[in-house]
């Protein structure tokens, strides 16, 4: 899926600059002149970053932006903000936003900062799908396979899970080599991190 530029703006001639600059450069852009408008149109399959304009009548920027974390939307934000906004906008930083600017702005600021919100969203992207991926592998293992990596990724040694679960040692192994091969894990420091990513 094309990643899209959603440009939030109540300013007609604002969304139409910001439109005609990204399209210019290549990029797929939505327009919507209300955060109401927007939050109908976008959901967790949305790709692509977020123009958000920090002071509109209806919903301000800071509401849309918490909206978008309640539904689980996690696009990437970039706040466009007047002159007054600015404290407003560096706590929507602490927020979760990745950056704000300020008006008026230069396009190839601007293009630049959009460009970075894309690579962004890509990467979380990425991410979402290899920890989906890893949950996957971990659900397709049998109980006493679960249980086994439980433990082991906890620190113990074969012996010490074997007793933990009244196994001989060589089962525990045999286990442990079958939880390796179906998670995917080289040694047993990939299989740490990929239970802690399973957890998170």
């Amino acid at each position: 899926m094309k990643p899209t530029v959603f440009v939030v703006d109540d300013d007609h001639s604002m969304r139409e600059a910001l439109s005609q600059l990204l399209d210019n450069a290549g990029l797929q852009v939505k327009n919507y002149a209300s955060g109401s408008e927007f939050l109908a149109d976008c959901d967790t399959d949305s790709v692509g970053c977020v123009l958000l304009d920090m002071s509109m009548p209806g919903m301000n920027g800071r509401e849309v932006q918490a909206a978008l974390a309640e539904r689980g939307i996690d696009l990437p934000i970039l706040f466009l903000t007047g002159h007054g906004d600015i404290p407003s906008a560096v706590q929507t930083v602490k927020d979760g936003a990745i950056d704000f600017l300020e008006k008026p702005i230069r396009g190839e600021v601007l293009l630049a900062r959009v460009g970075k919100a894309l690579e962004i969203d890509a990467e979380r992207r990425h991410a979402a799908g290899k920890t989906r991926d890893l949950r996957e592998r971990h659900a397709r293992l049998t109980p006493r396979e679960r249980e086994v990596m439980s433990w082991i990724t906890s620190g113990l040694s074969n012996k010490e899970v074997a007793r933990k679960l009244d196994l001989s040692p060589r089962t525990v192994e045999v286990h442990r080599q079958h939880v390796m091969y179906k998670m995917g894990a080289d040694n047993l420091v990939e299989l740490v991190a990929m239970a802690a990513a399973c957890e998170s």
